[in-house]
């Protein structure tokens, strides 16, 4: 277990502190307010607003985004936009060895696919944040030879630098993940995300008619066309079935013409992204929410809504099986089987209730006090094993 001896956030930031390490850079590809904003970029929110809380000087360096300015400031921490997609990786790497966002005393790297190389240019305490493995994403996300080379990184030629890096990830799935790729076991912990109790229940919400949410970003490895497909089978059993898709992105008007395309502009409808209130609404009214993604770090929006004791339908992949429980808190089922599953979730009462239920009670016991508390314990498990290197010379 890493830092034992350290039982809230706070008494972290203060021991890191003790240590001397008052300013910590984070490094992410987008951040909280970015359009395309998701999981990683909550988590990484949720144990930076906290250090903040609690006097650590965090600074969270990512790429521009459109809209937003160039530097910022939110729940405490400083932001730094610059530089593209991918022009931020190296351009961030030269600025952080020229010192140009500032001294620092420790560094978190979130790796989202491209990897920074921290172990190349970092000599401060340093830990890495991996959500999943990108796998067959690789292929949604780039043209061909593109793909070839971001596979190629992933899986062969980032992992040997990180090995003598604590690696840790909010799945016991995508650590599993990891040590298939040779990441150390000794080296590489899993840390659950959280649900924020925001998050609540209201039976007296629920729509009185079959209601399917699904919310995410549509990009085309969130696989919404499949999700569509699905929700067209399972309408064949249940009649008075409707689909809500909560969020944007570049495929949506594919995603409308193929609505039409199957003659259900009448039930199927787009909500846009939303805000937090209305997206707890969804939640609370959805009979079941679905996701047909084809890789996934957690799957936020599935624990989201398991908090409001709305069960999940969603595909058989690493990171639902860690949000989603299969047969306790939802149904994981392959793609082809998504419809299939989803009738059957709908039609029986017992079985959504019980679904429900349980989904609830296991939300309750996922907070983000207590992720926040593992990176914490992380990054102060680094810095003590710094301080004793430096000690023994």
């Amino acid at each position: 277990m890493l830092a034992p001896d350290i039982d809230t956030v706070a008494s972290g930031v203060e021991a890191m502190i003790d240590h001397g390490v008052r300013r910590v850079h984070v490094l992410a590809w987008r951040d909280l307010d970015d359009a395309d904003a998701g999981g990683s970029e909550e988590h990484a929110d949720q144990f930076m607003r906290r250090w903040a809380d609690a006097g650590m000087d965090v600074t969270h360096r990512t790429s521009v985004a459109v809209g937003l300015p160039p530097i910022d400031h939110r729940n405490g921490y400083r932001v730094i936009r610059r530089g593209g997609r991918m022009s931020v990786f190296p351009r961030t790497a030269c600025s952080e060895v020229l010192h140009r966002m500032g001294p620092y005393d420790a560094l978190v790297e979130i790796w989202n696919g491209v990897p920074w190389m921290s172990p190349l240019w970092c000599r401060r305490p340093r830990m890495t944040f991996l959500h999943h493995v990108h796998g067959p994403m690789w292929g949604q996300i780039l043209p061909g030879p593109l793909a070839s080379i971001g596979r190629v990184m992933e899986s062969r030629l980032a992992p040997p630098f990180y090995r003598r890096t604590l690696t840790m990830t909010p799945s016991e799935a995508t650590r599993e993940e990891l040590l298939a790729l040779r990441f150390p076991a000794d080296r590489t912990v899993s840390v659950p995300n959280g649900v924020d109790p925001f998050f609540q229940p209201d039976p007296l919400l629920r729509s009185p008619t079959p209601l399917l949410v699904c919310v995410g970003r549509q990009a085309p490895v969130k696989r919404f066309d499949r999700m569509i497909e699905a929700a067209v089978v399972a309408k064949s059993s249940v009649p008075d079935l409707r689909m809500v898709i909560v969020g944007e992105g570049p495929l949506q008007p594919a995603l409308r013409t193929l609505v039409t395309d199957r003659g259900a502009d009448g039930w199927i409808t787009f909500h846009g992204r939303g805000s937090r209130e209305e997206l707890l609404d969804f939640y609370r009214s959805a009979w079941v929410v679905g996701s047909a993604s084809l890789a996934e770090g957690w799957g936020l929006t599935l624990t989201e809504a398991a908090g409001c004791a709305t069960p999940a339908v969603a595909t058989d992949i690493n990171g639902h099986r860690c949000s989603v429980v299969d047969g306790v808190t939802g149904l994981l089922a392959p793609v082809d089987e998504l419809g299939t599953a989803l009738a059957r979730v709908l039609t029986d009462t017992e079985l959504r209730r019980r679904l429900g239920n349980a989904a609830l009670a296991r939300a309750r016991t996922l907070t983000w006090e207590a992720s926040a508390l593992g990176v914490t314990r992380g990054l102060l498990h680094e810095i003590r094993r710094h301080t004793a290197r430096l000690t023994r010379r």
